[in-house]
């Protein structure tokens, strides 16, 4: 059996690079501002079947936790969030439908699913219509019981920093990275 991991809040940062997208996940330090690192995630850019893996650290000796998609063409991709032996974890799913006017996804894990959508139904507009860079994006994700999951917020900045906070204690570190590194990645801000 999977241990579970939690961490409340982390940063998420978009790293430069070629070939990959690449995303640094950050604790918070005494501040609250970016302490330890705690992974790197790299994706291939142009793959077939979208995958994410999450390494241990720069030397990407280690790959710890990933997530991939169930199948390569499909427009309600769902994807499934694994630690390092493969052993599922968790899982999410964009909800194409849903999405059009407002981008939501749906996320479950051991005792909870939920679902996540914009924020802001002005800001998703925007970003569908209008060509304005940097517009911070947040997204909030609540159980079915209503209760808050998690929250993701862009910060408007030039390479993408997000805050994740993650006041359910169910929700693994793991599978909350997962969706925030899936939000710009598979969402292509």
């Amino acid at each position: 059996m999977t241990q579970q991991m939690y961490l409340p809040t982390f940063f998420v940062r978009q790293r430069f690079a070629m070939t990959t997208n690449r995303y640094e996940l950050y604790a918070p330090d005494a501040g609250g501002g970016q302490g330890q690192l705690y992974g790197l995630a790299e994706q291939k850019r142009f793959a077939f079947k979208e995958q994410v893996t999450f390494f241990s650290d720069d030397s990407k000796s280690r790959a710890v936790f990933g997530f991939k998609a169930r199948r390569a063409l499909d427009l309600n991709a769902g994807y499934d969030v694994t630690d390092e032996s493969g052993q599922q974890i968790g899982f999410f799913r964009k909800d194409f439908g849903a999405s059009l006017l407002r981008s939501t996804f749906h996320i479950e894990g051991p005792g909870y699913t939920g679902t996540g959508q914009e924020r802001s139904q002005v800001v998703a507009l925007l970003r569908r219509f209008a060509d304005i860079p940097f517009l911070p994006i947040h997204f909030d994700f609540v159980g079915a019981d209503g209760a808050p999951l998690l929250s993701i917020e862009r910060q408007a900045t030039v390479r993408d920093l997000y805050t994740v906070q993650v006041p359910d204690q169910r929700v693994d570190f793991r599978v909350a990275a997962a969706v925030a590194v899936a939000l710009d990645a598979l969402m292509s801000r």
